[in-house]
């Protein structure tokens, strides 16, 4: 895995991935200074580049929204936490946005973002923050209005909300030298150190350990939610009463050969299915139940068959073009697997579009259409980076008057490059996710996806829950997927049904 992880989602790497963002422009501060040269004397430090000045301190502002026909007034918090190294030194701030509503025994939710190198705007504005923007869908410009309303999917009337963004990504940073910085915040298991003290931290400060508390992730945060909840529950002795994946990258070694498993391509062509099905008008639960047994199935059963059976392998080539709606020829050359980056310059290419490997329903024009890869960004990432960033920048600063002088990153291309995509990372966090729900016979774990999402396929999360042992109440772990892609709350009806699932989730506690 290498820079190409998150670039163009090209090929087979879209899901190796399966990150929600990674590109950002670079952000200089990170860099060392040049070493010194031969003749001066080497007692001295290096030292950064630049000087950068002190972040704020914490600023609150008082607003409210109208939620079923009543008034919410909440406590809006933009402020920055140290991270220290393991000499007690300050090595970086973490920036995180709270909103919180008086009460007693109200419970907090921690909130991140993937990339690596994403900030949390997306589920902030995006999903359940107590505002959101139009974005993300299909005929959406990153020139529209970055105007804020009023968001009926929150989830603020039953739980505090704490969005929290990794160093390197929105306005949190590191201040130590690149060489260090990658060591402490770029990789695996200091990620998920860093932040799980974070969250221990908010805590202790706000005094709310007492509190109920729950942890939601997307895609690469989908990835540190069970690693964190595990850490927090074994290492730092606090525990989740219940955590939500968004769309995670749970698994990556789930496709792995894919000259010889059914698994990559049982992963992604329910996806596939479900995106030709929404354009036919056709897609309901019941439809994808079908593609799901179909694919659990004579699908799995005739590609593991291969040779041996070409009468099988046909009839598979020919159902495949009917779920798809592909050209004949297209699948048939394809054997019956459809390669993601193939896929999506061929579902849209009489049109001269691309499809977007988060929801391939989602479209822009492609400005190099004979090249022979994909050239041009994805889609909803050229047009949702530009409105959240605005939408954000203006919010911190202007109405919450959190007066900052740095440049946001809503996805960091400096993080995304910098990251180790060490062994550990190739581990995935099911083993934590497993540890963590057998550990606590309370604990809830609800997966969500949305049907058309190609970067994290939902059949990769079916799977992996079909493959954990039952630990006590079999529902404990489950799998909800909804019409739309990566950032299926995108949809207002999927953000509903996805408040309506997580507020009865937060009841059983």
């Amino acid at each position: 895995m290498n820079v190409r992880w998150m670039q163009n989602t090209v090929g087979r790497t879209a899901i190796v991935v399966c990150a929600l963002y990674c590109f950002s422009i670079p952000a200089a501060w990170t860099q060392a200074a040049p070493a010194a040269a031969e003749n001066k004397p080497a007692d001295k430090p290096a030292v950064d580049k630049a000087v950068l000045p002190p972040l704020p301190a914490e600023a609150h502002i008082q607003q409210q929204i109208q939620l079923d026909g009543k008034t919410l007034k909440y406590t809006v918090t933009v402020g920055a936490l140290p991270v220290r190294d393991h000499d007690g030194k300050v090595a970086g701030e973490v920036v995180a946005t709270a909103y919180t509503v008086d009460g007693e025994n109200r419970p907090v939710t921690f909130a991140m973002n993937g990339g690596p190198g994403a900030s949390s705007v997306y589920l902030n504005f995006g999903a359940f923050g107590p505002k959101r923007i139009q974005a993300g869908n299909e005929g959406d410009s990153p020139s529209d209005p970055a105007t804020l309303a009023d968001n009926p999917g929150t989830w603020l009337d039953f739980t505090d909300l704490v969005f929290i963004d990794p160093v390197g990504t929105g306005f949190s940073r590191a201040s130590v030298p690149e060489a260090e910085a990658k060591k402490l915040f770029y990789s695996t298991t200091p990620d998920i150190q860093y932040l799980s003290r974070v969250i221990y931290d908010w805590l202790v400060k706000n005094g709310r350990l007492g509190s109920r508390k729950y942890l939601v992730g997307e895609s690469y945060g989908g990835f540190r939610g069970p690693r964190v909840t595990h850490y927090l529950q074994s290492q730092l002795g606090v525990a989740m009463n219940g955590v939500v994946l968004v769309s995670p990258y749970l698994n990556p070694g789930q496709d792995d050969n894919e000259d010889l498993s059914p698994l990559p391509w049982m992963m992604t062509l329910p996806s596939i299915t479900a995106a030709h099905l929404e354009r036919e008008k056709k897609l309901t639960p019941q439809a994808m139940a079908d593609v799901i047994a179909y694919t659990r199935g004579e699908y799995a059963e005739s590609l593991l068959k291969g040779r041996s059976d070409p009468e099988a392998t046909n009839k598979m080539i020919a159902r495949v073009t009917e779920m798809t709606g592909l050209d004949p020829a297209f699948v048939k050359y394809s054997g019956g697997r459809i390669e993601t980056g193939a896929y999506l310059r061929e579902v849209h290419r009489e049109e001269g579009k691309l499809g977007s490997v988060y929801d391939s329903n989602v479209t822009s024009f492609d400005p190099f259409p004979f090249a022979p890869e994909q050239r041009a960004s994805d889609p909803i990432l050229a047009s949702i980076v530009a409105p959240l960033t605005t939408a954000m920048v203006d919010f911190v600063t202007r109405t919450v008057g959190w007066k900052v002088d740095a440049r946001y990153n809503a996805l960091s291309y400096e993080v995304n490059r910098l990251w180790d995509r060490d062994n550990d990372l190739r581990k995935g966090s099911v083993p934590d996710l497993r540890e963590a729900v057998a550990a606590d016979p309370k604990l809830h774990v609800l997966i969500v996806h949305g049907w058309n999402d190609l970067s994290c396929p939902f059949m990769g999360s079916v799977l992996t829950v079909d493959q954990m042992p039952v630990m006590g109440d079999p529902t404990r772990v489950a799998v909800h997927e909804f019409p739309g892609g990566h950032m299926f709350y995108t949809r207002p009806s999927s953000r509903d049904d996805l408040r309506k699932d997580v507020k009865e989730m937060y009841a059983k506690h």
